[in-house]
């Protein structure tokens, strides 16, 4: 079977509809109650259908173009050891000339949590119990997406001379500035549990499940990673409305903000924004103690899913043409 991108839009949208029409008709005690309105609940099974289907879509590319997977998974094996080159040399270039050097993974993000605290605490009198946790939480989540894809976008761009010299796998570009943006993140855990403690924040049981929304958000960041880099081969003013893009999508996300302040009628297009669930999702386990129910994790799944699909998918069929715009 030939597995054009016509095959795959219809085979994607046959799935949709499927998929629409199996969830449709599921029980309330599964996808919970249509209290928010018959129009609204409608868009929750499309979205959720359609993630799927791209979702199965991608796994059929998968399963019949087996001969390119394993291609893909020896030339990976071969140049894994390039990608961890990348991945230490770019991390100890950013620290190579400081005084604390890797300490500054730590301490940057308790300063910038002081002072944006201090900052929000007096402009923006939300009634928030532990606020700077709570700010904290969502700024971690926030900030990973928006470092991990602002640098994987350049990443192919600035690897121009290497491409255009050597055979490298151009994906290891993305992928290792988004493992990059990981260590940081790991650092940033830290500096959390180091503001829990300071906060007298209880710690609850429900903490371990803190690496759930971190996997959800890494592997969404992963797939937008993915589709910026090949876009910004060509169109380099990507980088620029992207960025623009983030400050937005930063104050659609209630990082600072409870989303109770929302108008009422704004409050279910917020479905929308995938980080706006990460952030809740993080916010729950870590904050409130509480384990999200079964169609949080599906929206999250659904998000994630999606994007890494797209933006795989994306980058495949783009990077044969990488050459002729560098």
């Amino acid at each position: 079977m030939s597995f054009t991108k016509k095959t795959v839009a219809v085979i994607t949208i046959f799935l949709t509809i499927v998929y629409f029409s199996m969830l449709y008709f599921m029980p309330d005690r599964i996808l919970g109650a249509r209290d928010e309105g018959l129009m609204m609940h409608t868009s929750k099974l499309l979205f959720l259908a359609v993630a799927a289907a791209i979702t199965t879509s991608f796994a059929l590319i998968i399963l019949i173009k087996r001969d390119f997977i394993e291609a893909q998974k020896a030339t990976y094996n071969r140049y894994k050891h390039y990608l961890f080159s990348v991945v230490r040399r770019d991390y100890v270039s950013r620290y190579r000339k400081s005084v604390l050097g890797v300490l500054w993974s730590l301490l940057h993000p308790i300063l910038t949590m002081l002072v944006t605290t201090m900052v929000f605490s007096y402009l923006f009198r939300f009634n928030i119990e532990y606020f700077p946790v709570y700010f904290f939480s969502g700024q971690l989540i926030f900030g990973f997406f928006s470092e991990s894809t602002t640098l994987a976008m350049s990443s192919v761009l600035g690897a121009e001379g290497v491409i255009k010299k050597i055979y490298i796998p151009k994906y290891i570009f993305p992928f290792s500035k988004v493992i990059i943006s990981s260590i940081n993140l790991i650092f940033l855990l830290l500096a959390y549990l180091v503001i829990f403690a300071i906060m007298r924040v209880p710690f609850n049981w429900t903490m371990l499940l803190i690496p759930l929304p971190l996997i959800y958000t890494f592997v969404f960041a992963l797939g937008v990673a993915m589709f910026m880099s090949a876009m910004a081969v060509f169109f380099r003013d990507t980088m620029y409305l992207y960025s623009v893009m983030l400050t937005m999508w930063m104050f659609l996300t209630p990082i600072m903000y409870p989303v109770e302040i929302l108008p009422e009628w704004l409050l279910p297009y917020y479905g929308l924004n995938p980080l706006y669930h990460f952030v809740d999702y993080f916010r729950s386990v870590a904050m409130w103690g509480t384990i999200p129910d079964l169609w949080s994790n599906l929206v999250c799944i659904g998000f994630a899913l999606a994007s890494l699909c797209i933006g795989t998918y994306t980058f495949m069929t783009k990077q044969d043409r990488f050459f002729l715009y560098l």
